[in-house]
């Protein structure tokens, strides 16, 4: 019978996993190994030091009435898209009404989690923290792992020649951008038009001499301000909208799709992209249209290679006096503190039993929060997934046989994919 529980991480997931062992009576630990809540959303100005944080100037993408937990609404005098400090109070003011700050130890770090002698029987971990420099061993029944995706950056340098080698500017990976103060009059190429690669781009064109903006496949923009001006993820996430979507024919749904994208502008003509691509991915951003007119921004295509001052595309032109290189390419899924036979099966949240439970495992006592992709705020699909992991860690739900869960998880890994109108887009 599971007890207690160590939750990895003080975030939004971390939270919500708190709260919900206490709803289920179990005894939650949490470890957040900075010295205060809120995950990659409490911002440090410090880029060296090995927590990720976000930058300055982000907004969420998800609307607060789309992305509040369910019993603790957002203040009604917050705005509707919330900046980051605005964002963590509403996660202190959440910990503070359910108590707790109680059940979270602070600068305790994770080092190591590890299956106790007697797992296949007991289904117990023990789990290694190091709290400034002091080292503990504790015994737990189960984990749920917080910490999220985006703590390992993902720097592809092997995929552009010369940049190790020939370049001589400046280069590092978007998690080490705070704001736009020191780039002032460089020429900047932003690799990667991800949300975040496309804020970068944005916000340093104000103060730069100019930006370029790599970008490997289709990226579809929008605003979000919808119809009438509400919050788009108001106006999109509805009942409707899904029938509609499990009920057409793909082929529809993607006319359906690229209408709407193209009822702002025209993302052919701008170049971001075309109605035949196949690889596509949607970002929000309301100001990168304009910046592209004004000429600010100036979209390009993959980079080939690097020389000492420039960068050479794969269309063949070349842009020379390149200053600065940001690598907006994302992060890798990895967790370094379990022990490597758990590792080794967790490639990434497609070989997780519904994005959650290692199904190899003998006893389903190790659960990731946080980690699903879905139509929009990741809050909410973190909040429901912690409650069915209590619910099973307190013996109120049961997991399907191990073959059976293999089974669903080797069969989503089949390359037999669609994707959804608002798919991917959450707060990050």
């Amino acid at each position: 019978m599971v007890h207690r529980v160590a939750v990895i991480g003080a975030g939004a997931s971390g939270l919500v996993a708190t709260k919900c062992c206490l709803d289920e009576g179990l005894e939650p630990t949490c470890f957040e190994r900075s010295e205060d809540l809120g995950g990659l959303w409490c911002f440090s100005d410090n880029a060296d030091c090995r927590r990720v944080s976000v930058y300055r100037s982000i907004i969420s993408n998800t609307s607060k009435e789309m992305s509040c937990f369910s019993d603790f609404p957002c203040p009604e005098d917050f705005p509707n898209f919330l900046p980051h400090s605005l964002l963590v109070e509403y996660f202190r003011m959440y910990a503070r009404h359910f108590q707790l700050l109680r059940y979270i130890r602070f600068k305790a770090t994770v080092i190591s989690v590890r299956k106790r002698p007697d797992f296949a029987t007991s289904g117990q971990w023990e789990v290694v923290t190091d709290t400034e420099g002091i080292q503990e061993s504790h015994v737990f029944d189960a984990v749920m792992v917080c910490t999220g995706n985006f703590q390992h950056p993902h720097l592809p340098l092997a995929s552009f020649p010369g940049i190790e080698t020939r370049f001589r500017g400046q280069y590092f990976h978007s998690q080490e951008y705070k704001d736009a103060d020191a780039f002032r009059g460089k020429r900047v190429l932003v690799v990667g038009t991800g949300n975040t690669g496309c804020d970068i781009a944005v916000e340093m064109s104000h103060v730069a001499a100019k930006v370029f903006l790599s970008a490997r496949s289709s990226t579809w923009v929008f605003s979000r301000v919808a119809n009438h001006g509400f919050p788009w993820d108001m106006v999109s996430t509805t009942r409707f909208n899904h029938f509609l979507e499990w009920l057409l024919p793909s082929a529809i749904m993607k006319r359906i799709k690229f209408g709407k994208m193209n009822s702002w502008f025209n993302h052919e003509i701008y170049g971001l992209a075309s109605a035949k691509s196949s690889n596509f991915h949607f970002i929000i951003n309301e100001s990168l249209p304009f910046r592209m007119l004004s000429g600010t921004i100036v979209l390009k295509s993959n980079v080939k290679e690097f020389t000492e001052t420039s960068a050479i595309f794969e269309d063949g032109t070349t842009e020379e006096n390149i200053d600065v290189v940001v690598f907006a390419t994302g992060y890798v899924f990895s967790f370094s503190f379990l022990e490597e036979s758990v590792r080794n099966t967790i490639k990434n949240n497609g070989t997780l039993y519904k994005c959650i439970f290692p199904p190899q495992l003998e006893r389903p006592t190790l659960a990731f929060i946080g980690l699903v992709k879905l139509t929009g705020s990741v809050m909410v699909g973190a909040e429901i997934q912690a409650r069915w992991v209590t619910g099973v860690f307190a013996g109120v739900y049961k997991l399907p046989p191990t073959s059976k869960m293999m089974a669903e998880v080797l069969k989503k890994q089949l390359p037999v994919k669609r994707t959804g109108l608002w798919g991917g887009l959450g707060l990050g």
